[in-house]
């Protein structure tokens, strides 16, 4: 059940690679998706996860939605997903959450800013380079921001990923090869251990995310780990009820 986990920059023709990758292993692509789940789980506007993932969100709208709840509930999505199998998810930090896992690959598809603009103009249908330029620059700070504040690393380090792809020199038909070719090779071939690791992930974010849903444990800070289906949960609590 081959799962991957991509990410990308706007304006990299990533969208064309993961189309092109789904159809030739037969999988899922989730995107969007993800937000709709959170933003049902969180009971707010669909749009608002949007604006807050793309840097756009004002100052009421990012008080009106707790980052740390909207990256618990989309830990839950991407890792429910992964375990189901058959898919590419991009986006929503898969690269990250999932990178722990040996038999998933992650991708990041990229090209250099002049590139990105020029292509960003043409799908916009302006000639205003210097407005392709501030929403590409938006979108690259919203990307950076999150990955430093949930993961703690930077967003552009290529160790973060088993393969980067620069489209300006590598076309997207290519970019494709390469990553089935890489989906298909025997380091990433799943296995018991692989998938027992997946399935631990998988149950603590479940864990996690059940907590904050309740009332009662929402503020709860406590760390959570898994090991064959047996979860245990340490930390500090101020109550008995807790």
């Amino acid at each position: 059940m081959p799962v991957i986990a991509m990410t990308q920059e706007m304006a990299t023709l990533g969208k064309d690679v993961a189309l092109g990758v789904c159809e030739a292993l037969g999988l899922e692509q989730v995107r969007h998706e993800i937000g709709d789940i959170v933003a049902g789980r969180m009971h707010v506007k669909k749009s608002l996860i949007r604006r807050l993932r793309e840097g756009k969100a004002n100052a009421i709208e990012r008080w009106a939605a707790d980052e740390k709840t909207i990256s618990i509930f989309t830990a839950e999505e991407v890792f429910d997903l992964a375990v189901k199998g058959n898919v590419l998810i991009r986006g929503w930090g898969a690269t990250l959450w999932l990178r722990p896992v040996a038999h998933i690959p992650t991708i990041k598809v990229c090209s250099p800013m002049e590139v990105r603009i020029k292509r960003l103009m043409a799908r916009l249908e302006t000639d205003d380079a210097e407005l392709a330029r501030r929403e590409i620059r938006t979108d690259d700070h919203a990307h950076a921001a999150r990955m430093s504040e949930h993961f703690d690393v930077e967003w552009g380090n290529p160790t973060l990923y088993d393969l980067t792809l620069n489209t300006e020199r590598v076309p997207p038909s290519t970019c494709v090869d390469m990553i089935v070719a890489l989906s298909r090779s025997k380091e990433f071939a799943e296995t018991p251990a692989s998938r027992q690791n997946l399935l631990n992930l998988a149950m603590a974010a479940n864990v996690r995310a059940a907590l904050r849903a309740s009332e009662a444990t929402a503020g709860v800070n406590v760390a959570v780990d898994v090991f064959v289906g047996e979860v245990t949960l340490s930390g500090i609590v101020s109550n008995p009820q807790e």
